[in-house]
């Protein structure tokens, strides 16, 4: 493909200029965007934000949709996601709304629906209105976090299986909205410590806020090495910082990448960004050890 690639960071991102997502694409061409989020983790295309009927047509292409966790109020799957304040009718949230205070939870490291039986492949995201000041998102490369393990600290993270828990992070900043159709329709999952990309065979941690413990450890014991993973993953020198801009269409793997809001505030600016999610294609559980 006649593309320019610039590398965002040593461990992952590329920003992608000279194809035009508006156009039609070939299974050629769909073939080569997946084959860089395999590489790159995170693809960035700039002014290529067009609304969310073409942004349902590149998610189709890349793989099978993935339904919001949360139902709409009249029972129909929701497929996007609103990241932001502006709601719908044009009027926005305050930084004391509980919508708001509710998605701090995303300022936590994490990586999107980790907490379903199957996580899920990719997020994608346009962006339409950004703030001035903060809204950044963070990004760190799991499987640079892996590659930084000494062997005697793979060999111990290999066989391990994490609980991932939707209730125990969202807890974490929102207890009061976390009722109890949450605990029924998004129990505990167990999810692979260590995941393996099957088109490249590189593998990876697979960590974040809504990984309780590991399983067989019990809690306490779970949290100290948890938190040491989790805590030289996200290292400043690791991170990737995205200033998002109008225009901004993104498509990050979620398999091998943490990430969290650097938070905005909601008083002063509008934010509307628009998240579609791709369906990975089964447990982490099945995949190679």
């Amino acid at each position: 493909m006649d593309w320019t690639l610039e590398p965002l960071h040593a461990d992952l991102g590329v920003r992608v200029t000279g194809i035009d997502m508006s156009a039609p694409r070939d299974a050629a061409t769909v073939a080569a965007i997946r084959d860089l989020v395999d590489r790159y983790s995170f693809v960035l295309f700039p002014e290529q934000a067009s609304g969310d009927e073409a942004q349902m047509v590149l998610t189709r292409e890349i793989g099978a949709p993935e339904p919001s966790h949360t139902a709409r109020a009249d029972g129909n799957l929701e497929y996007f996601g609103t990241i932001g304040n502006v709601q719908p009718d044009g009027s926005t949230l305050g930084n004391a709304d509980r919508k708001t205070v509710f998605l701090t939870g995303n300022n936590m490291w994490h990586s999107d629906a980790s907490f379903k039986p199957v996580p899920a492949f990719a997020s994608i995201m346009s962006a339409y209105e950004t703030p001035d000041e903060g809204g950044e998102t963070l990004f760190v490369s799991l499987r640079a976090a892996y590659e930084r393990l000494s062997d005697g600290e793979r060999d111990k993270a290999d066989p391990l299986i994490g609980i991932h828990d939707y209730v125990y992070s969202r807890s974490k900043v929102a207890p009061d909205a976390v009722h109890e159709g949450y605990r029924k329709t998004l129990p505990p999952v167990r999810q692979r410590l260590v995941r393996q990309n099957p088109a490249t065979g590189a593998r990876n941690l697979f960590l974040g806020s809504h990984v309780r413990e590991i399983e067989g450890w019990g809690y306490d014991a779970s949290r100290p090495y948890l938190d040491a993973l989790t805590e030289a993953a996200v290292a400043d020198a690791n991170v990737y910082a995205h200033r998002w801009q109008p225009g901004d269409l993104v498509i990050w793997d979620n398999r091998c990448l943490l990430h969290r809001g650097a938070g905005y505030d909601a008083d002063r600016y509008r934010r509307y960004m628009r998240q579609t999610r791709v369906s990975g294609v089964g447990s982490s559980l099945e995949e190679a050890a």
